[in-house]
């Protein structure tokens, strides 16, 4: 897992800042220098975690692969390898051990990789993030980064959890933010029939296009 590679594209760490904010994981291992990302979902998220792999294959540990869980589940996935720069984010996303929310700038990229991660609908116009993972005062901090965006929310209680649904007159706006960013085998959890504006990262240049909207990651 020792790392041989340049800095993360900003493809890359907007990728990676919606994984976290959904589920991926940083690990830092005893011993080990840097930290590494591991991706890990559903067998049925194939063509997703294929896709991240596409955009983070230059720092991947190896291809995805497929592993038996607990019970029937199988879960495929992949590591990368280790970076320092996901040293930095392991001390923003972390303390103690537990993720948290640092103050960053949110842009349409990283919000559409959430969405994808931990979004879910009720019937055609509930759209929630999944956010249970996260304090109380995380998910205020959440609201404030979406709120900047033009995005209104509230914390909605969920059993004995809470996480954020957006204000009917915001989710129109969401849409129009990250759609063109979901690729095509999880355009099922949008509240609408979108357009197909979604196309394949350009694999030889993965900062195409889309980044221009994207927001610098703060650092520090």
């Amino acid at each position: 897992m020792d790392n041989t590679v340049g800095s993360l594209t900003q493809l890359q760490k907007s990728l990676i800042i919606g994984t976290l904010l959904g589920d991926g994981y940083l690990r830092k291992l005893k011993g080990r220098k840097d930290a590494f990302l591991e991706i890990n979902h559903s067998i049925r998220a194939k063509e997703y975690v294929d896709w991240k792999y596409s955009v983070l294959k230059n720092i991947a540990g190896g291809i995805p692969k497929s592993r038996y869980g607990n019970g029937h589940r199988i879960a495929y996935r992949f590591y990368t390898q280790q970076h320092p720069e996901l040293s930095r984010m392991h001390e923003l996303f972390y303390e103690g051990g537990k993720k948290r929310i640092p103050d960053i700038q949110l842009g349409p990229i990283s919000l559409a990789v959430w969405f994808m991660d931990d979004g879910s609908r009720c019937r055609d116009r509930d759209v929630y993030l999944n956010t249970q993972q996260f304090s109380h005062s995380d998910q205020e901090k959440l609201m404030g980064m979406l709120k900047v965006l033009g995005l209104e929310t509230t914390i909605n209680k969920d059993k004995s959890y809470y996480r954020l649904r957006f204000l009917k007159e915001s989710i129109k706006k969401f849409n129009q933010l990250i759609s063109e960013h979901i690729i095509p085998s999880m355009k099922y959890k949008l509240s609408y029939d979108p357009v197909e504006t979604w196309s394949e990262v350009d694999r030889s240049s993965p900062e195409h296009g889309e980044l221009k909207r994207q927001l610098p990651l703060k650092v520090g």
